[in-house]
């Protein structure tokens, strides 16, 4: 564990030490309060003391800053071939991939902290749900470590960052709406099968405040493959 965390400190030094993690948090923060507050279907225009007009819009916002801040996680170390010298030292694979899962779990983490503001000003607006926002907080970390660990597995399989973005962005796309637009024209076990998938079906669950078990397993158990196949390709 101490090594998971050394790792995970050296990531977030190394974000923080660039231009990188502070242009993901003021295009996050910009993004997320522009849509909230002030366009379209705002708060504001929803009319009630609710924070489902943020969360529906972090779900896309964290759709396309995640795979920029994992692009460089794996597929850095191969072209500079700091990873070979990293898999020299006395570390497992796992605790490689658990360091760079981490660190950048803790970016997003820092990134949702900082909107707790949007929640205690909508608060003060009317009656607000709160075990439905912190259900909310807690869908948005939950999908944010599902893209972290599929980020990490693209990039791990290649020493090019554009290509580990675009790989993430490709196969998020399919969970993120492919498989809900054909559950939407399948039937029977085949539609089960591709609701399932979809990430949008069980992050809008635990949205709305409902902490089912099969939204927790889905997400655990895709997070944990990401991870697993990302350690797996460490070996080739």
């Amino acid at each position: 564990m101490n090594k998971i965390l050394i790792i995970t400190v050296r990531e977030l030094k190394v974000f923080f030490d660039s231009l990188m993690a502070y242009i993901m948090l003021l295009a996050f923060l910009g993004f997320s309060g522009f849509f909230t507050w002030l366009f379209g279907s705002d708060i504001f225009f929803v009319g009630q003391a609710s924070l489902t007009t943020f969360f529906a819009i972090a779900f896309w916002t964290l759709f396309f800053f995640i795979p920029a801040l994992t692009m460089r996680m794996l597929a850095e170390e191969k072209k500079t071939g700091t990873l070979e010298i990293l898999l020299t030292m006395p570390v497992t694979n796992w605790e490689i991939v658990l360091g760079k899962f981490f660190s950048v779990l803790a970016v997003i983490a820092f990134a949702l902290l900082l909107t707790l503001p949007y929640y205690f000003s909508v608060s003060s607006l009317g009656h607000i749900d709160h075990g439905s926002v912190w259900c909310g907080y807690l869908a948005l970390l939950m999908l944010s470590a599902f893209y972290i660990s599929i980020g990490i597995f693209a990039s791990s399989i290649s020493n090019n960052q554009i290509i580990g973005f675009l790989l993430t962005l490709l196969i998020g796309i399919f969970f993120h709406f492919i498989f809900e637009a054909l559950a939407g024209g399948s039937s029977g076990l085949l539609g089960h099968i591709l609701s399932y998938l979809s990430v949008a079906s069980h992050f809008q669950s635990m949205a709305r405040g409902v902490i089912d078990s099969k939204d927790i397993i889905y997400f655990l158990s895709f997070i944990w493959l990401g991870l697993f196949m990302s350690q797996k390709q460490l070996k080739y």
